[in-house]
């Protein structure tokens, strides 16, 4: 089991592979790498979990509140 830290798709970056997101975590933006999900295609709005700057799994809003609920419980919603 690992850690995931939910976010939204604000875009993609231009080159790398098309393997670059820029991604709001928790207010904060972030650059992320999509390639461990190579099936998949994201856009602005995406809802997605992040594990050590990668994107590991797309999720829906209720799923990132979930995520994002569970860090709360462990004290770490607030600084992610």
């Amino acid at each position: 089991m690992c850690l995931g830290i939910p976010g939204q798709v604000v875009r993609m970056l231009d080159g790398y592979g098309d393997m670059l997101a820029i991604v709001d975590v928790n207010g904060t933006e972030r650059k992320v790498n999509v390639g461990m999900l190579p099936e998949e295609t994201f856009g602005p709005g995406d809802w997605v979990i992040i594990h050590l700057g990668f994107v590991v799994e797309r999720t829906d809003e209720a799923g990132a509140e979930a995520a994002l609920g569970g860090l709360k419980l462990m004290g770490r919603g607030d600084s992610t």
